[in-house]
């Protein structure tokens, strides 16, 4: 079965609605250059990038655009197989895409019963909640900002508990973001 990875970019505080402007999303010059080499790496581990319509249209206006992109990250989502979870989306316009519709946790289920890769989801809160209150998630890869935003929605929903998580993984970065992985103890 395929590892279910939400992988979040937050701030000091927890949230990850990026309301104010304490994320850049082509990161990695300079001091970032080592956190760009460790999202790099795990998007080597992936094949399937898992996005909910209002996020994937919010990639889909920016990242194609990019077209002198030295980060690879447009490269990247140029070619990776993106679903989006979508009860209104038709045409996704930006390939290759597939529009998931339906109950979407049944639709993820599916998806991880797929052979590949690792399946990536971002962004994309409401989704990320429903997968979460599923079960659904494998890992959590959370890069930590060190910025206080003082709201704005959070990773986990409300009355949600995970007694018990094991650390995977952890780096600090030059750029003053850290980053650590977590997987459910089941």
């Amino acid at each position: 079965m395929r590892t279910l990875a939400v992988t979040q970019n937050m701030t000091l505080d927890g949230s990850i609605e990026m309301i104010g402007d304490w994320f850049d999303p082509q990161a990695g010059a300079g001091d970032g250059a080592d956190q760009l080499s460790e999202m790099r790496r795990q998007d080597e581990t992936a094949d399937a990038l898992l996005l909910g319509r209002r996020t994937f249209e919010d990639f889909r206006g920016y990242w194609p655009l990019q077209t002198e992109d030295p980060t690879g990250i447009t490269a990247y989502l140029d070619q990776v197989a993106k679903y989006v979870v979508s009860s209104t989306l038709t045409e996704p316009g930006w390939e290759p895409t597939t529009v998931l519709t339906g109950d979407p946790v049944a639709a993820v289920r599916e998806l991880k019963e797929q052979p590949g890769q690792d399946v990536v989801v971002t962004g994309s809160i409401t989704l990320t909640h429903a997968l979460i209150a599923a079960g659904l998630v494998d890992e959590y890869r959370l890069f930590t900002y060190p910025a206080v935003q003082g709201r704005g929605r959070r990773l986990f929903p409300d009355g949600h508990e995970l007694p018990r998580l094991r650390l995977l993984d952890a780096q600090r970065f030059g750029n003053g973001v850290t980053y650590a992985a977590y997987a459910p103890v089941r």
